[in-house]
C-alpha cells in the first residue's frame, strides 16, 4: 500500500534533508487539508512525523494529531523521539492506530518489547534506519541519524520476533530525501528473511518507476514523502502504479 509521510514543525508541513533540522524546507500546507487532500486521491494512511516533539517531549504537537485523526478520513501512524509509555499512551489515546518508534526501540529493547506486549504488535511500528557499511553489514543508527548504535538490523528483528513484533519501517539513510530511488535488494532480502513482517520501505523514491520496482519485494508498504511534496507525482498516480505493478 502507498503511506504518504507528513513532517510537523510548529504546526507547520516541513521537510528536512537527511535528517537535519538546518537543512528544512516549509511547505505553505495545512496539515487537515493535507490529510483530506491525500485522502481524496485514495490514500487509507499517514504516516505522521512531529518533529517539534522529537526535539521537546514537552511539545509533542498532540492537539494537531488529534485535529487531523478526528477527520476520520483514514487511519494514522505517528512518531518522533518517542521516550516513555506515557508519550505512546497518549499518541494512543489520540486516535492515532500505530505508534512508530526508533532510537528507544535499539537503546532499550526490553522495554520497548514489554509496550509491544502490552499494546500489541498490531500498534507498534519500528523505524528502523540503516547504514550499510561497505561489507554489507546493516547498522542501525539513532538519535536522528546522529549516532551508529553498531546493532545489526537482523540481530534487533530476529529479537523483537520473540515478542511477535510486526510492523517495522526501514530506511536506507543514503536514499533519504535524495529521490534517487529505494534500495530494491534491502527489502528483497529482509522480507524473504524475516516474511512474517509487515515491511514498510521508506527513502529516495523519486519517481512511479521507482514505486514499481518495489513490488515485487514484497514489502506491504511505500512511504512517500518529498517526492509528493515536490509534484513529482500524486497521491493518486502513485496508489495507481501500485495496484498495476
Amino acid at each position: 500500500m502507498i503511506i504518504p509521510a507528513i513532517d510537523l514543525i510548529d504546526g507547520h508541513v516541513v521537510r528536512l534533508y537527511q535528517g537535519d533540522y538546518e537543512q528544512k524546507t516549509q511547505y505553505e500546507l495545512d496539515p487537515v487539508e493535507v490529510v483530506h487532500d491525500y485522502a481524496d486521491q485514495g490514500a487509507t494512511w499517514l504516516h505522521i512525523v512531529d518533529l517539534t516533539g522529537a526535539k521537546d517531549t514537552s511539545k509533542r504537537q498532540l492537539s494537531l494529531i488529534k485535529s487531523m485523526v478526528d477527520t476520520k478520513r483514514m487511519k494514522f501512524q505517528a512518531g518522533g523521539g518517542i521516550r516513555s509509555e506515557e508519550e505512546v499512551a497518549q499518541l494512543l489515546e489520540t486516535g492515532v492506530s500505530r505508534v512508530v518508534i526508533g532510537s528507544l526501540a535499539v537503546k532499550q529493547p526490553e522495554l520497548v518489547k514489554s509496550w509491544v506486549e502490552k499494546y500489541g504488535p498490531e500498534h507498534i511500528v519500528l523505524a528502523l534506519d540503516i547504514n550499510i557499511s561497505e561489507s554489507g553489514e546493516k547498522l542501525i543508527a539513532t538519535h536522528g541519524w546522529q549516532e551508529n548504535s553498531g546493532v545489526a538490523l537482523e540481530g534487533l528483528l530476529s529479537d523483537f520476533a520473540t515478542v511477535g513484533a510486526k510492523h517495522v519501517l526501514c530506511t536506507d539513510i543514503s536514499r533519504d530525501g535524495t529521490l534517487q530511488g529505494a534500495n530494491k535488494a534491502l527489502y528483497e532480502e529482509m522480507a524473504a528473511q524475516f516474511p512474517n513482517v509487515k515491511w514498510q520501505a521508506s527513502g529516495g523514491i523519486g519517481s512511479l518507476n521507482d514505486i514499481a520496482v518495489l513490488k515485487p519485494t514484497k514489502v506491504d508498504g511505500v512511504i512517500l514523502g518529498r517526492a509528493l511534496l515536490e509534484g513529482k507525482f500524486t497521491v493518486k498516480e502513485a496508489i495507481a502504479c501500485w495496484q498495476n505493478a
